[in-house]
């Protein structure tokens, strides 16, 4: 079984990714967006070099509940599992995860909500609603088309205009962003869970 990174080492190569695709600052007025700030948030976050406390600072701030609980439990998950290895029908951390693999496993031990294991079957989910680009929020679902056909890929959005994914055979979970040429390109939509008692399976 690969090696999983600290929480810490998550946060810290994201901050790399942010900062790579960032553009030049410029003078403004407006606050940041939600997703925005709880990206801000865990950048700071990331360099108190406190790993043991880090989740539970990142659930307790303001920001990241004004987005929700249930976002920041799927974005602290998700990147548990950075440079786990792709597998194909993959669905674990020990044998590695293929796209919907990870999305699946990361929706059921973070929400309790058990989702189909196939990118099309999850963007047609009755429990899903559809999400506008624009409307994005740290952990929904964004969905691509890399197969000449709808909904053939999945990652996690956690942001700043990144999303979570495990790309294709001989690569490992990865952060990437949104603007990439490839990927938005393809982009194919998002959806967002809807949660209640009667969808929600019983966390382990």
């Amino acid at each position: 079984m690969p090696r999983r990174p600290t929480r810490l080492f998550a946060l810290a190569l994201l901050c790399v990714a942010a900062m790579a695709n960032a553009a030049p600052e410029t003078a403004s007025t407006e606050l940041p967006s939600s997703s925005e700030a709880m990206l801000q948030m865990l950048r700071a976050q990331s360099q108190r070099l406190n790993p043991a406390h880090l989740a539970e600072d990142v659930r307790d701030n303001p920001i990241v509940q004004k987005v929700g609980n249930t976002a920041s439990d799927l974005v602290i998950s998700a990147m548990d599992f950075l440079g786990v290895r792709y597998r194909r029908g993959g669905a674990s951390a020990t044998t590695g995860f293929d796209c919907s693999g990870f999305t699946q496993y990361v929706y059921e031990h973070s929400l309790g909500l058990v989702l189909p294991h196939h990118a099309a079957d999850q963007a047609r989910n009755a429990n899903m609603l559809r999400v506008s680009r624009s409307e994005l929020e740290p952990g929904d679902l964004v969905f691509f088309n890399t197969m000449r056909r709808a909904f053939s890929h999945v990652g996690i959005y956690i942001g700043e205009g990144k999303f979570i994914h495990a790309p294709h055979s001989g690569s490992e979970v990865r952060i990437d962003s949104l603007d990439q040429a490839y990927w938005a390109k393809r982009f194919d939509g998002a959806r967002r869970a809807e949660l209640n008692d009667a969808n929600a399976a019983p966390r382990e």
